[in-house]
């Protein structure tokens, strides 16, 4: 009877050590790991889910913007051709340099050079102007701002700015002290053709 109950307690102890085996090799791997790596991944898609609902929240206002820029024109030059872009953005040129310096007291164009397109592989059409200014300091801040802020969408690229002792101003007989030569190019997008077309 002694004997017996040993080898009961190494029976079942053997018999533990069986299930733990197998629950090591066999069970872990089909079952314990997948649940888990599903539980992760359940837990990754709620927190993703929660992201896309605070965006959802958003979209009255997403639209509402949507259809101010809208209202406003497209962001591209409306001209059809790059040669009538470019003389639309030196026109703007000369109505900015204008207005940020009534009579040309305090800014003049120097030179405004029309660019070769050198981006062929781009989706839109980029017409550049090569601008050389001699202007005040402020001056130089309006012309750049009023640039940038406008409607069609232009972008100043290579700036460049050298201070200046003097400059002449053309149409006044004294040169003024101090100022800036500025030069920059200045470019904007022309939809392509059958876009722009479809947007008339």
């Amino acid at each position: 009877m002694t004997r017996a109950e040993p080898n009961r307690w190494y029976a079942l102890l053997l018999l533990l050590g069986a299930f733990g085996l197998a629950y090591l090799l066999v069970l872990r791997p089909l079952f314990a790991v997948p649940l888990a790596e599903v539980e992760t991944r359940i837990s990754d898609l709620q927190v993703r889910n929660a992201r896309l609902r605070s965006l959802l929240l958003l979209r009255p206002q997403i639209e509402k913007r949507l259809a101010d820029l809208d209202a406003e024109g497209s962001g591209f030059l409306p001209q059809p051709s790059a040669e009538l872009a470019t003389a639309a953005l030196v026109q703007q040129l000369e109505q900015v340099v204008s207005e940020s310096s009534p009579g040309g007291r305090g800014c003049a164009i120097v030179n405004r050079e029309p660019l070769a397109d050198e981006r062929q592989q781009e989706r839109y059409r980029r017409v550049t102007v090569q601008v050389r200014l001699r202007c005040g300091n402020a001056e130089t801040l309006k012309v750049l701002h009023a640039l940038e802020s406008a409607r069609p969408y232009v972008f100043v690229d290579d700036l460049q700015i050298t201070a200046q002792r003097y400059f002449a101003v053309p149409g006044s007989d004294q040169p003024q002290e101090g100022g800036l030569d500025v030069g920059f190019n200045l470019y904007g997008y022309v939809l392509p053709f059958p876009e722009a077309a479809r947007g008339r």
